[in-house]
């Protein structure tokens, strides 16, 4: 049994993004796992401010981000579910990231999955929002990427629901060994 992370950095409760990880979730959960989502959406997660005060100590900064960060290390699988926004991930998970300053090096030997909803229909317009996430898992050491699902042409809520990239989602999560 693997402890996974979700992380849906989806602004909307409901929308696109976070249904993807309702059936990541519901795949992994049938596959035998402990699965816990954070909807940072809801999150009181500040900007880093590079004051390396995390060095010596606690964040001075007392939000959200120092606990998420902590279900991070504590996970075998991290989820980073983003909508794309101007061809990168949402403001939400940047700023989870930026803030794991304080103990990224001690993110090791993590499996990473990404699932990315947007609203254009040319699928290379998810090469940025790739290469950012790929980006944080390279400093994580020892940690490697397992999977995506990149739905485009997904805009309204509710409209990744007549593709198959839900099913794409619950078939990633069941497949983890």
């Amino acid at each position: 049994m693997k402890k996974i992370l979700i992380l849906s950095s989806s602004p909307r409760p409901t929308g696109n993004t976070d249904r993807l990880c309702n059936a990541f979730r519901k795949g992994a959960m049938e596959a035998g796992h402990e699965v816990e989502k954070v909807w940072l959406g809801n999150k009181q997660i500040g900007f880093c401010r590079a004051c390396y005060c995390c060095h010596n100590g606690p964040c001075p900064q007392h939000d959200a981000a120092a606990g998420i960060v902590d279900k991070m290390l504590k996970a075998d699988v991290i989820v980073m579910a983003t909508p794309v926004y101007f061809y990168t991930m949402s403001a939400q998970l940047k700023a989870l990231i930026d803030r794991s300053v304080m103990v990224y090096p001690r993110i090791i030997n993590k499996t990473f999955y990404y699932l990315m909803a947007m609203a254009d229909e040319d699928g290379e317009m998810f090469k940025g929002t790739i290469e950012a996430l790929r980006g944080f898992v390279e400093c994580c050491e020892g940690s490697k990427e397992a999977g995506m699902v990149c739905a485009k042409g997904v805009y309204e809520v509710g409209t990744i629901d007549a593709t198959h990239y839900l099913d794409e989602a619950y078939e990633l999560g069941k497949s983890i060994h």
